[in-house]
């Protein structure tokens, strides 16, 4: 027991020892420049005392030059030794790249640093440096004497405080013009009328910062495919949040939005077709002010692209109706996020119609036989394409010309088109209207390959006959002459 209590004094001794003598080793680094500045009460080196980079070690010299080492101000200062003062704007990255490029450096390897140098070279603000001295560099964001951790709530990256930094420039008109004079400058006033931004404005880390979604280091222009905000990758790059279920959870959002966007008719259409047209996230949250449409502003957000199908529910019974009883508009038949191709299916009391679920398949329901009106309009537009298709087809096969039928089909389309989009009038008269050229096409069409039919069969008994008449007129030819040949002979 003595023996265990004196193993545990000697450890308690060699720890404490090791710890003073790391403690010791600290204190010892030689930065004469740090002790004068310190001495005088420079802003400088009151603000590095409290700068993540005196914590691990580095002196002044490892960012100005010089020999701190000596007392002798001119020799400390020298060219000789190396010394450059205040580093140009072009030479700060640089000089910050000794620990945070892509060299080999012991600070590096001690503290595990990555290189971020080249990832701000090939950003939008390595390329403004390299055009201007204005152009923004690292102690831009990070400050220069009193560099904070990013974790540190007072740090001017911490997530709380990064748009605030990234206004400082991008709010500037004058400053921005220099190098993007198209870039808005009221990025910073949406985002704090975004749900983001009053989220971190009360204090909250966790929702989208500028970095969120632009990157800290590799900010690449929004029109470059490599960006995380080119159109085609906007879906991914909210997901990183909006699709982890633990980061979410305390927001209590659904979080599979972005699954049901890729199999929507407009994640097909972006992600799988390249069609830059169709909309994304923000096309309806907005990007900087992101904020999810209310009940009153679906059918308008919708109608940015949807404008006729909008101004139609906007005059219909509907509109009213929807306010009435609070409903989004669009979505309530439509989906959200997973807006599926609409079909005229959509139409009726069927299992995948969307009008059963607000009105009932009975006579007593004050919609019923509107409805049904619109819904026998579309049966009877495309079950008779199909048979007018089918007939046209048979008629074809029997060599028959119906061409102008077959083309005059194709105006059929158009009909369709107009009578689904007067869907959203829910009235059956429009409907009707816009339908009823292209049933009479179809009627037209359904004529003009039944006589050709008819003309087909028509000939072919016609050849029939003819040639029967033909047969006995030459059986009779054949007979006289068989009876004149015997009259002859005698």
């Amino acid at each position: 027991m003595k023996k265990i209590g004196l193993l545990f004094a000697f450890s308690v001794l060699v720890t404490l020892g090791a710890s003073l003598s790391a403690s010791a080793q600290q204190a010892n680094v030689i930065d004469k420049c740090f002790s004068c500045h310190s001495d005088i009460g420079s802003d400088e080196a009151t603000a590095y005392k409290n700068d993540i980079h005196y914590k691990a070690g580095v002196t002044c010299a490892d960012c100005h030059g010089g020999d701190p080492t000596v007392e002798d101000q001119d020799a400390a200062m020298s060219a000789k030794n190396g010394y450059v003062g205040v580093p140009k704007p072009l030479d700060i990255p640089q000089v910050c790249g000794k620990c945070h490029g892509p060299s080999s450096s012991a600070m590096k390897a001690k503290f595990h640093l990555n290189n971020v140098m080249d990832d701000f070279r090939a950003s939008v603000h390595g390329r403004a440096l390299n055009e201007s001295v204005d152009g923004p560099q690292c102690i831009s964001c990070h400050g220069a004497h009193g560099m904070m951790s990013i974790n540190d709530p007072h740090s001017p990256v911490y997530p709380t405080n990064v748009a605030k930094t990234c206004a400082k420039c991008h709010s500037k008109a004058d400053y921005m013009k220099k190098f993007n004079p198209g870039l808005p400058v009221d990025q910073y006033q949406k985002y704090l009328s975004s749900v983001h931004g009053q989220r971190n404005l009360a204090g909250d880390p966790k929702p989208a910062t500028c970095i969120s979604c632009h990157s800290n280091h590799l900010i690449r222009p929004v029109k470059d495919p490599r960006s995380l905000v080119y159109p085609t990758n906007i879906p991914s790059t909210c997901a990183k949040c909006h699709s982890n279920r633990e980061y979410m959870a305390q927001y209590h959002i659904p979080t599979d939005q972005y699954e049901n966007y890729k199999r929507s008719v407009h994640g097909i259409a972006l992600l799988q077709n390249s069609d830059l047209s169709a909309p994304a996230c923000n096309s309806c949250h907005g990007n900087h002010g992101a904020v999810p449409p209310g009940v009153s502003s679906v059918a308008s957000v919708c109608g940015t692209c949807h404008q006729a199908n909008a101004d139609l529910f906007d005059k219909s019974p509907h509109e009213a109706a929807f306010a009435k009883a609070k409903l989004p508009g669009c979505v309530v038949c439509h989906s959200d996020h997973l807006v599926l191709q609409p079909t005229d299916v959509m139409i009726g009391f069927g299992q995948s119609a969307v009008c059963g679920e607000c009105h009932k398949d009975a006579p007593s329901d004050s919609a019923f036989s509107l409805i049904k009106r619109i819904k026998a309009a579309f049966d009877s537009l495309t079950d008779g394409q199909k048979d007018a298709e089918s007939l046209i087809a048979q008629a074809e096969q029997l060599g028959m010309d119906v061409s102008d039928a077959s083309y005059s089909l194709k105006d059929v389309n158009q009909s369709l088109v107009q009578a689904r989009v007067q869907v959203h009038s829910f009235s059956s008269s429009p409907v009707l209207s816009a339908a009823n050229p292209g049933m009479k096409i179809v009627a037209d069409a359904e004529k003009s390959a039944t006589a050709a039919i008819h003309e087909y069969y028509f000939r072919r008994h016609g050849l029939g006959i003819s040639t029967l008449i033909i047969t006995f007129l030459v059986v009779l030819l054949f007979l006289k002459i068989k009876q004149l040949e015997r009259k002859s002979r005698r």
